[in-house]
């Protein structure tokens, strides 16, 4: 079994505290694993570089999760060997005064990549299905709607060369709770806390029951959804790093065809 098989959601796929726990990948070594992911994460940062120098597909990256899941960790620790002109990370808050003015799939078409590139959504479209219909801001008939849109704004991103990898980051509410005390009680991490999160976090069973509808409704063989045990923030990394290598080795990437016109060529 791939690693992305051990991972992949089903359509009975239920978000369960238990399992945030999880480290099926883990050696039992922190500082193993850890060098494990450095080097899982060079080896993503050269398949980039086929990526970019061949300009012919592209790649998105969908991090969802709870707040405190560890989005911004994923993007320090699973793509930071990539060089920064094969890679954008979007990170998508409130949508603002013109952004409303359009359907809510406008601001993420925008930012979707270019040929070449490898774009990580640090939350995403998805916010439209999860804290909307938490906060009864639409209906289930609009909710199923939207599951609509986005499996058609997928389906056309893939069927236009962009290969779609999601990930859900599940932690635990106790994980959770844990984080965000040492937010408060490290004034150097206050920065990171804001206090609506704890509105938020008294949504908790609401928010794992939408999620879990939201993967059922949307996870799709060219748009997959993976959930990611996250209470462990390396394990995470690991689980992550291997996924996003496996899917890049599928794609087959390699340089382009060498010149012809410069074979023995001789530089003055």
């Amino acid at each position: 079994m791939s690693i992305r098989e051990q991972f992949r959601a089903t359509k009975k796929t239920d978000i369960k505290d238990e399992n945030a726990a999880a480290k099926p990948l883990s050696s039992g070594d922190k500082t193993a694993d850890k060098l494990q992911i450095q080097a899982i994460a060079e080896q993503i940062g050269e398949l980039q570089g086929m990526l970019y120098a061949a300009n012919d597909k592209k790649v998105l990256v969908v991090l969802q999760g709870m707040d405190t899941s560890g989005k911004d960790g994923t993007v320090n620790g699973v793509f930071g060997s990539i060089n920064p002109e094969g890679i954008r990370v979007i990170s998508y808050k409130a949508p603002s005064t013109l952004e409303l003015q359009h359907d809510y799939l406008w601001r993420i078409h925008q930012q979707v990549p270019r040929k070449g590139e490898i774009v990580v959504f640090n939350r995403s479209h998805y916010e439209d299905v999860l804290i909307t219909r938490v906060h009864d801001w639409i209906d289930a008939a609009e909710c199923k709607r939207r599951y609509a849109h986005i499996n058609d704004f997928e389906r056309m991103l893939s069927e236009t060369g962009t290969v779609v990898i999601k990930f859900f980051l599940h932690i635990s509410k106790e994980e959770q709770r844990a984080r965000l005390q040492e937010r408060v009680d490290d004034p150097t991490k206050h920065w990171k806390f804001d206090i609506g999160d704890l509105e938020e976090r008294k949504s908790w069973d609401d928010y794992q029951k939408v999620y879990s509808q939201a993967i059922q409704a949307t996870d799709t063989d060219h748009a997959p959804w993976y959930l990611i045990p996250a209470n462990s923030k390396t394990h995470r990394n690991l689980a992550i790093a291997n996924i996003v290598l496996e899917t890049m080795q599928d794609m087959k990437l390699a340089y382009p065809p060498a010149k012809k016109e410069l074979i023995d060529l001789k530089v003055k």
